[in-house]
Formats: C-alpha cells, sequence, structure tokens
C-alpha cells in the first residue's frame, strides 16, 4: 500500500526554535535508547501533572505520545519488482478448529510476499460478521540473522476465509527450509497482544 508523500502544513518556519527542534529530536533519541525502544506510556496522573505544568492539553499530550510507539508505521515502504518465481511452501497450523496456512510465496528480486490463510467453518449459529472483531496479524521471521522487515498490506475475506498479504524485504532466500514464519495476533488501538501466535515451521 502506497503512502501519500508528505506535504508541510505551512511553508512558515522560525529559525529562531531551530536550536530547540534539534534538542527534540536528541532527547526522542536518547529515551528510545534508554528503554530499549519500549517506552511504554505516560500514566494519566503524569501526563496531567505536565500538562499543567507546561501549559498543554492533556489530550493533545496523549497524542504525542501515542506517536512514540507508532515510529515503525513511518519506515519507508518497500515495492516488490522483478517477479522470479512461485515457492511452494504448503504449511499449517491448526488450533481451536481454526485451521491456518501458508501455501507459497511470491519471491521477487528485492522482496517476498506471504499470504496467510485463515479457515474456519462457517455455521448459521455464528455471531453476525459485523459483530467480529477483525482479525489483525504481525509477522516475524525466526531462524536467521537477518532483520526482516515485514509489513501487513492488508487482507479480506469472508466469514469462513480469511487472507492477508505480508510483504517482507529483503527477499527470503530462495531455500527457506531453516526459517519460521511467527504471525501474532493483535487489537487495537495500539497493537496490543492478544497472545495468540501461529508458528509456520518452513522446513520438514
Amino acid at each position: 500500500m502506497k503512502r501519500l508523500p508528505f506535504e508541510p502544513p505551512t511553508d512558515h518556519y522560525d529559525k529562531r526554535i531551530e536550536e530547540i527542534d534539534e534538542q527534540i529530536c536528541k532527547l526522542m533519541q536518547q529515551r528510545k535508547v534508554l528503554s530499549n525502544n519500549n517506552p511504554g506510556f505516560p500514566t494519566k496522573k503524569l501526563i496531567s501533572s505536565w500538562a499543567e505544568k507546561y501549559n498543554f492539553y492533556d489530550d493533545f499530550l496523549n497524542s504525542v505520545f501515542a506517536h512514540f510507539l507508532n515510529e515503525e508505521i513511518f519506515r519507508p515502504v518497500v515495492e516488490p519488482q522483478g517477479f522470479l518465481r512461485n515457492i511452494p511452501i504448503l504449511k499449517s497450523f491448526e488450533l481451536d478448529d481454526v485451521f491456518y496456512s501458508v501455501t507459497f510465496v511470491r519471491q521477487y528480486e528485492n522482496a517476498s510476499i506471504v499470504h496467510f490463510n485463515i479457515d474456519r467453518e462457517d455455521t448459521d449459529d455464528d455471531m453476525p460478521r459485523r459483530l467480529h472483531e477483525p482479525n489483525l496479524f504481525n509477522l516475524s521471521i525466526e531462524g536467521t540473522a537477518i532483520d526482516y522487515d515485514c509489513r501487513n498490506e492488508g487482507g479480506g475475506g469472508s466469514r469462513g476465509h480469511e487472507s492477508f498479504t505480508f510483504i517482507v524485504s529483503p527477499a527470503l532466500p530462495d531455500d527457506p527450509s531453516e526459517l519460521k514464519l511467527v504471525f501474532k495476533q493483535y487489537k487495537l488501538p495500539f497493537e496490543k497482544p492478544t497472545g495468540l501466535e501461529v508458528v509456520i515451521t518452513m522446513g520438514n
């Protein structure tokens, strides 16, 4: 999914605050390092105290600190280019009568596309689809020292079948048998884990 280019909301910039803005960037970097990039979120008491002390609105500070949790969504988008081949995977995982599977990986020169499928029995007594919480998953790759960027490109389907697409960069090896695909379910907002983890082992 392509992200629209950012356009500054104004052409005006007060050069007198340039040094302060750089200090803000420096402090954000120090915050990231000190917290090991897992800062959590300030308590309501802290937010209210800082809002009163520094003359801000509580909700404004909530919004500022919420953005610290979402840095990864701004990572540059990799568009798959140069299709090479489809790699058969044909691996599955079953839990509580729900069947999770990855049938193949679409291989490109600069990336791979992983299709993650979820199948369940569609019974008449199921809760109406509009009342179901949506299935949301993150993907990580284990079994390698390479730090893969796995971007969820969304998905959809029927009550009995759903499919999700992930763009993985750099491209996975042509022989991915040593790798594991780890799909972790989460809820919005702020991608809170539900505890459901689906592990697809690529090898035998």
